[in-house]
């Protein structure tokens, strides 16, 4: 895994394209990202001193894939830091991005038949490898489980269009949940058998999803999770 090293970034756009979902967009001042899919980042709003400890700080999957210049992350503000980016982050700023955390796509058993589940806008990590030319067209038969809140929170089509057009074999099922409930793992357990899972979205999502798979059989090795520790 490559070591986490610091980026002093530019903020090029951010967009609030639905509700509280906010997108950042940053291009690195210096020298260029360097990360594979799926991973995570740290951004801080505070100026970094190297001559000091790296400031207050949280996590954020990476939306865009390891191929473009340009560097997303996806944020609804839940907390005092994310409150804080909602209000105070101005486009033209610089802050600093240190990079890269995670391996949620390193070693999985099998690309055949994967079930990506997520829940809002814990899709970010997977439209990070959906959208790369070089990692997405190894994987058949791929099926995205997407639960949003209601109609005008899936902000994901472009991404998920542009992913169609990588891997034909893409298949996709958007639940709103306003209307027809929760995304049942269950029933996706039911239809799809073992084979390998990702799970992304609220933590609480995540310890359940994870925890029912794993009740009823589904060997741990097959179970990937987006947790950032």
């Amino acid at each position: 895994m490559a070591i986490a090293k610091k980026y002093n970034s530019r903020l090029v756009k951010l967009a609030n394209p639905a509700g509280d979902v906010h997108v950042a967009t940053f291009v690195s001042r210096d020298k260029g990202y360097n990360y594979t899919c799926g991973q995570f980042l740290h951004l801080a709003l505070d100026p970094y001193d190297p001559s000091e400890p790296w400031p207050d700080s949280r996590c954020f999957s990476i939306v865009s894939p390891p191929e473009e210049k340009e560097l997303t992350i996806i944020f609804s503000p839940k907390g005092k830091f994310t409150n804080k980016m909602a209000k105070g982050l101005n486009e033209g700023g610089d802050y600093f991005l240190k990079l890269p955390y995670g391996s949620l796509f390193e070693g999985i058993p099998s690309y055949d038949n994967c079930v990506f589940i997520a829940g809002g806008t814990g899709v970010a990590p997977y439209l990070s490898l959906f959208n790369s030319t070089g990692e997405f067209p190894k994987y058949t038969n791929p099926h995205l489980y997407l639960g949003v809140r209601s109609p005008e929170y899936n902000i994901y089509d472009s991404y998920l269009e542009r992913a169609e057009r990588i891997n034909r074999g893409l298949k996709r099922t958007i639940v709103n949940e306003r209307e027809s409930g929760y995304l049942d793992i269950a029933m996706l357990l039911k239809r799809h058998g073992e084979t390998t899972y990702f799970i992304s979205g609220p933590p609480l999502m995540i310890k359940n999803f994870k925890g029912f798979l794993l009740e009823k059989g589904v060997d741990g090795r097959f179970v990937r999770t987006d947790e950032w520790e």
